[in-house]
């Protein structure tokens, strides 16, 4: 009896050694994934959409490494959505979020919050002002393209097809969206180059009907007009229609940005003369990846600056 009370009391020491972690033991701790969280401008623009299926499809082919979470907005130009959107990601605890702002200045505020809590924050697209990130002491590293040089391309190409006094319009996105700025100051660029004038330059908030009546509008007040400089490709649709319903398609050129599908049939149908391809599809990518490094590291990065290429019927 004692020899049997010897062992029971030499395997309740075994498990009490090993349930106190001795030197035998083995614990196995799980790392919990990331949570990326996306937000995006316009879900109703085929630019954003594009964006967001891609960074589902990388988040699918890379699922071991992190979750994801996509929001947008149903108004390209609704600031405090985006905002709350923010602040929404923050109070969940998102671990880094990736944000193509539909405002330079507007979002800053919220993302100095999030900073604040430790969460890694990357801007694609466009790009937050820099003053005010100074100024509000937070970093941000901004991964995406020269908006003014990709603007050019098209802008040259479009005036290779003009003469010396000839007039155009500018139709811009929302005024203080740095990106919109950018696009516009290339577009000028160019006309300034080839002395081409600039008669008129009109905000149409990224929109396709706001741009639609915008250069209705121009083409009205401009009977010479030859060529309508859109800042993306969803105004350019706009100006398409505007330009058809004036019976002018001979007369007036149109170009775009983002080389979206609809903008392309539009090139091949010869409605639009080009538009510049920044590789939207993969910015957000680019952004995550960045923000996962940072995650990886401890180390914010400098800018990333991403390609841009000019589009044509010819280069499709």
């Amino acid at each position: 009896m004692s020899h049997l009370k010897c062992i029971t009391t030499l395997l309740m020491a075994t498990a009490m050694l090993i349930g106190c972690g001795g030197e035998n033991s083995q614990t196995t701790t799980v790392e919990e994934k990331p949570i990326v969280a996306l937000i995006v401008k316009s879900l109703a623009n085929e630019f954003f959409v594009n964006m967001a299926d891609s960074a589902r499809a990388h988040q699918a082919a890379n699922a071991d490494d992190y979750e994801l979470i996509v929001n947008g907005l149903k108004d390209e130009n609704d600031l405090s959505q985006q905002v709350t959107l923010l602040e929404q990601m923050t109070a969940r605890g998102a671990d880094i979020i990736v944000v193509a702002p539909a405002d330079s200045k507007a979002l800053i505020p919220a993302i100095k919050r999030a900073r604040q809590r430790g969460i890694i924050v990357v801007n694609i697209d466009n790009q937050l002002d820099r003053d005010l990130l100074t100024e509000a002491d937070i970093q941000v590293p901004f991964v995406g393209p020269d908006n003014r040089a990709g603007a050019r391309l098209a802008a040259d190409h479009l005036a290779a097809t003009l003469s010396p006094g000839d007039q155009v319009a500018i139709i811009g996105g929302i005024a203080t969206a740095f990106n919109g700025q950018q696009r516009q100051l290339g577009f000028e660029d160019a006309m300034a180059a080839a002395n081409i004038t600039v008669v008129s330059t009109q905000a149409g908030n990224w929109e396709q009907a706001r741009a639609s009546s915008v250069a209705a509008a121009m083409i009205a007040e401009h009977p010479d007009l030859r060529a309508l400089l859109c800042s993306n490709d969803s105004m350019a649709i706009g100006a398409v229609a505007a330009v058809r319903q004036a019976g002018k398609s001979q007369q007036i050129q149109v170009i775009g940005y983002d080389n979206i599908d609809a903008a392309r049939e539009l090139l091949s149908a010869g409605d639009m003369l080009a538009t510049v391809d920044q590789y939207g599809d993969q910015l957000a990518i680019y952004g995550i990846e960045y923000g996962l490094q940072i995650h990886q590291s401890g180390r914010i990065p400098a800018d990333k600056q991403t390609p841009v290429r000019l589009v044509t019927a010819d280069s499709l």
